[in-house]
């Protein structure tokens, strides 16, 4: 392996002195330095991101995949976006967020990365600044939080609107308020339904950055864990392939990825974000494309805020695995992943376990495409919207671009 971290280590003299010395007060025998992939796990744990606030615990379970396969981890930290608390919105440092992520990769003695995202804005920018740097990389997401309880019944992000207006207007007590406060976040994770976060967990899925099942595993589920520790395994032997970003991050995954948000009925910011990441790898995406890719590709997951089902039952479903298994027909399946598959390798054999969940093409949950992108004189460049919103009465309008 040609070894990126041996500018570092493998030095002799004065500066190779200090590089080792300086991380050996840490603990870590000599050995580590000698030939070893230097693996760096970018961490965005933060108490003030409460959807990330488990990620200690994650890049434990990173760190024992690398040195099962025999590389040197090294967690670090970078600036971490909370959706629920930052003021004005965390979407005004998500590029500095990147900033942060492609200076501490490239100024560091690292041969490979993975990324700890969940929260909404920290995927888009953990992978925008590992793309600036095209290392070997691969991305753990945090798994969303169980589906909310409240008096019986599934509640999740989605209700948060309708509790608000329901107390307005006096239909709901104070108590009974506190009582869905309690009930709405049970455990560690990002929300509950297909939001951004879900979104994003599904995009660096259909992109080919994450194994297999990434997304939909519940952030409390042992086998979040147990992906995380294959993650870190993986990403040694990426190393040895010489597996980067770049190699995986074509035109077709992109492509891929505008597909899958259509079946899943993702968030509207997904288009902001993905063409973001393809500007940082060098592909060209426009709007145009969303509406191009999209079309045709009917809703075949019944999640909130598009459906009924949460991402909980997403994964008992069979996961993005499964929904692409689904809309297979319509992916770049020879599109090549960071497990070294491709995405018919990864997702012919997922189908859905439940048809309610994730339905095939062929009887969809809704024969319209989650997003559509829209033009006319209200948004001449164009704007993007969730079909679930619209009737089907109109659906024909929308696809003409008449003014609206």
């Amino acid at each position: 392996m040609k070894l990126r971290s041996k500018e570092w280590f493998g030095r002799k003299g004065k500066d190779g002195f200090i590089y080792r010395a300086w991380m050996k007060n840490q603990g870590i025998p000599a050995d580590m330095f000698e030939g070893k992939p230097v693996i760096g796990i970018c961490n965005t744990w933060s108490e003030l991101t409460p959807c990330n606030a488990h990620f200690r615990d994650l890049a434990e379970a990173v760190k024992k995949g690398v040195l099962e396969a025999g590389g040197f981890p090294v967690e670090f930290p970078v600036m971490s976006l909370g959706e629920t608390l930052m003021k004005p919105t965390a979407m005004l440092f998500r590029n500095l967020a990147s900033m942060d992520v492609e200076e501490s990769i490239r100024a560091n003695p690292i041969d490979g990365v993975v990324l700890l995202c969940g929260c909404d804005k920290t995927t888009p920018s953990l992978v925008m600044g590992a793309c600036s740097v095209d290392l070997p990389t691969l991305v753990v997401s945090g798994g969303a939080m169980l589906t909310g309880k409240f008096q019986g019944k599934d509640i999740g992000t989605s209700d948060v609107w309708r509790f608000a207006d329901a107390s307005k207007q006096g239909t709901i007590t104070e108590e009974e308020m506190n009582q869905a406060e309690a009930g709405m976040c049970r455990s560690a994770g990002h929300c509950a339904v297909m939001g951004t976060a879900s979104s994003m967990a599904s995009m660096v899925e259909a992109l080919g950055l994450t194994l297999p099942g990434n997304a939909a595993i519940p952030a409390v589920d042992a086998n979040r864990k147990v992906l995380a520790r294959m993650s870190g395994r993986r990403i040694v032997e990426m190393i040895k392939e010489d597996l980067k970003m770049s190699k995986i991050l074509k035109r077709e995954a992109f492509e891929n990825a505008i597909m899958v948000n259509a079946a899943i009925g993702g968030s509207t910011n997904f288009a902001i974000h993905l063409m973001a990441i393809a500007g940082r790898i060098g592909v060209e995406l426009d709007l145009e494309d969303f509406d191009k890719y999209s079309k045709g590709v009917p809703l075949v997951a019944n999640l909130q805020p598009s459906g009924k089902f949460f991402m909980e039952d997403l994964y008992y479903a069979g996961g993005i695995p499964a929904v692409m298994n689904s809309i297979q027909k319509f992916l770049n399946t020879d599109a090549l992943t960071v497990n070294g598959k491709t995405i018919a390798d990864n997702c012919s054999n997922q189908k859905s376990l439940n048809e309610t969940v994730i339905s095939t093409v062929e009887n969809p949950f809704n024969p319209l495409s989650g997003i559509v992108v829209l033009k006319g004189n209200l948004c001449e460049n164009g704007a993007v919207i969730k079909t679930f919103c619209c009737n089907s009465s109109t659906h024909e309008t929308y696809w003409k671009s008449s003014c609206f």
